[in-house]
């Protein structure tokens, strides 16, 4: 294989690399590179313990762009699991449909071990994922152990070493975990910001985070004698909707919008009140007239001087003539 690629190739560089260090199997994953493409990987992963796929053994193909590692790779599942499609290029933050997610940093161990944790997560409806009952995954999981894979002769039985008491994580794998946990909140928490996002485009109130609370707060506080001075205004106190509700809906309104109509009904106040208004009036302008009529007055008069110049020429060549026929 190393005749057949470029090894000046970061990207081969890396993946040889990447394959020199899966070459083991171990009790949770294990992931090569087919004998004919290097861009092409088979892997196994065991299913995470105390959840419905415990006791699986899961295969599948990682399919790497020639940018690697600075584009991600695109997963597959092959085996039946009830949590991704088969034969479907699921979306994750790790995965070929989430590229601004993706940090050249993170490498096949850290997809394989952010798989496992992933497989327990809700799927929501995104791409290439499935929200089977528990009852069907945990069956799916006892047939997974018969799945071989015709591609790469890999039978489940045998991809992985068998658990034990006394095994323990490398700590690779520990450092890899944790760069999975992250990964796996980075997507938890872009998945609740496009939910607030669009719960925000249809006015619908929606729960906020503790930071939002919190800075909303000390906005409030910051806001409170604006807010004080504009309920204590009987002349907008009628042209008001309810403080707290939306006109249209009645729905109770968040801190935010509370905010902005106490801001907007500010502004129409003292747009209205001849009080607020500054005492010294701004100077007017000048006319731009005066400069208009200052410049056609100079246009003018340099018009005659050059005209009577020319005059003067044309007088003086007559005169001129004149004396010398006499």
């Amino acid at each position: 294989m190393e005749n057949k690629y470029n090894l000046k190739s970061p990207a081969v560089k890396r993946l040889m690399k990447e394959a020199a260090e899966l070459r083991d199997p171990t009790e949770h994953y294990h992931a090569q590179p087919l004998e004919d493409n290097l861009f092409e990987w088979h892997f196994s992963v065991r299913g995470p313990p105390d959840s419905d796929f415990d006791g699986g053994v899961y295969h599948g193909r990682i399919v790497l762009p020639p940018e690697y590692p600075m584009k991600p790779p695109s997963i597959i599942l092959l085996t039946p699991n009830g949590r991704f499609e088969v034969g479907k290029k699921i979306c994750l933050s790790i995965s070929g449909h989430h590229p601004e997610t993706w940090q050249p940093s993170w490498s096949i161990r850290t997809a394989l071990i952010a798989i496992i944790g992933f497989m327990p997560t809700k799927g929501e409806g995104a791409i290439g994922s499935l929200d089977y009952t528990p009852e069907e995954r945990r069956a799916l999981a006892k047939k997974s152990q018969d799945f071989c894979c015709e591609a790469c002769g890999c039978s489940m039985r045998s991809a992985l070493l068998a658990l034990t008491p006394n095994s323990h994580p490398s700590a690779e794998d520990y450092k890899t975990k944790e760069l999975a946990q992250q990964i796996n909140f980075k997507a938890e928490s872009s998945l609740s910001r496009q939910a607030s996002e669009s719960g925000g485009a249809e006015n619908q109130p929606s729960t906020l985070t503790q930071e939002d609370t919190s800075t909303s707060a000390s906005q409030e506080a910051a806001d409170g004698p604006q807010a004080e001075q504009a309920e204590q205004s009987p002349a907008t106190e009628a042209e008001r909707s309810p403080p707290h509700t939306t006109p249209s809906t009645g729905r109770p309104l968040s801190p935010r919008q509370r905010r902005s109509q106490q801001r907007s009904h500010q502004a129409q106040r003292d747009g209205r009140d001849p009080g607020s208004r500054p005492a010294f009036p701004p100077a007017p302008r000048q006319p731009q007239e005066e400069s208009h009529a200052g410049s056609a007055v100079l246009i003018v008069v340099l018009t005659l001087a050059l005209a009577a110049l020319i005059f003067r020429r044309i007088y003086l060549a007559h005169e001129y003539k004149f004396d010398y026929e006499l």
